[in-house]
C-alpha cells in the first residue's frame, strides 16, 4: 500500500512537471516570433494605429467642376419687324443746356421674343441720309428683347462740325433685316423738345442691351 501512494505522488509531479515544460515552450516560441521584426505586440499595435490616422489624414482632393458654358444666341427667335417695336426719344442733357445727346428706346410690345441688331437708321429733321454710326460701338451681338423688354441707342446731334441745321422732327428706321430682305419703311417719332440744332458730326450707336452702354460712347465725346 505505501508503494502504491509514492507511485501516485511520482505521476503527479511527472504530469505538473510536463505541464510546465510545455507551457514554457509556448511561451519561448510566441517570444521568438515577435523578436523576429524587432517589435513588442505593443509596438505593432501602435504601428497599426498610426498607418491608419495617416491615411485618414491624407488631403482630399477638390472635384473640379467642368467650366461654364457661355450661353450662344438662340437661332430660334426672329427678327424684330417695325411691327414689333415701339420708340421712344428723350433728352439726355441737363435742362437749359444745348440739346446734343438724346437716347432712342425701342420696346418690344408684341407677345414673342425678337431680336434687333446693327443699328438704328436715324434720320434728324431735313437730312439727306440717317445719322452715320459712331465707330467702336459694336457688340457683333444681336439684342434679345423678351415682351415688354427695351433696347437703346445713343444720338449725338452736333460733333462740332459744319452745317448747323434746326430738326423738328426725326425718323426711325431698322434698315433690311439680316439684309436678306427689303427694308421697312421708317416712323417718324415725337422729340422731347420744340426743336434743336444738328449737324454733320451727328453719330448714332448700336443697339445696346442697358442705356449706359448706349449712351456712354456719346456723352464721353
Amino acid at each position: 500500500m505505501n508503494v502504491n501512494r509514492k507511485h501516485a505522488g511520482s505521476w503527479r509531479r511527472y504530469a505538473l512537471g510536463a505541464g510546465a515544460v510545455a507551457a514554457l515552450l509556448t511561451t519561448a516560441a510566441c517570444g521568438s516570433a515577435n523578436a523576429s521584426d524587432g517589435s513588442k505586440p505593443s509596438d505593432q499595435q501602435s504601428t497599426t494605429t498610426s498607418a491608419s490616422a495617416t491615411t485618414s489624414s491624407s488631403p482630399v482632393k477638390p472635384v473640379t467642376a467642368p467650366p461654364s458654358k457661355k450661353p450662344t444666341a438662340d437661332s430660334s427667335v426672329d427678327l424684330c419687324t417695325m411691327a414689333d417695336l415701339s420708340f421712344t426719344v428723350t433728352n439726355y442733357d441737363g435742362p437749359g443746356e444745348e440739346v446734343r445727346h438724346l437716347m432712342l428706346v425701342a420696346t418690344n410690345k408684341s407677345a414673342k421674343k425678337c431680336d434687333v441688331q446693327n443699328y438704328p437708321e436715324v434720320t434728324l429733321g431735313d437730312a439727306k441720309g440717317y445719322a452715320p454710326v459712331k465707330e467702336a460701338t459694336n457688340s457683333d451681338e444681336a439684342v434679345t428683347l423678351a415682351p415688354g423688354e427695351k433696347a437703346y441707342a445713343g444720338i449725338l446731334a452736333t460733333g462740332g462740325k459744319m452745317d448747323t441745321y434746326p430738326v423738328k422732327f426725326m425718323t426711325v428706321g431698322l434698315g433690311s433685316p439680316g439684309g436678306e430682305a427689303e427694308a421697312e419703311n421708317p416712323v417718324k417719332v415725337k422729340i422731347p423738345v420744340t426743336s434743336f440744332e444738328a449737324d454733320d458730326g451727328q453719330r448714332v450707336t448700336y443697339w445696346a442691351g442697358t442705356e449706359g452702354l448706349a449712351m456712354r460712347p456719346v456723352t464721353q465725346s
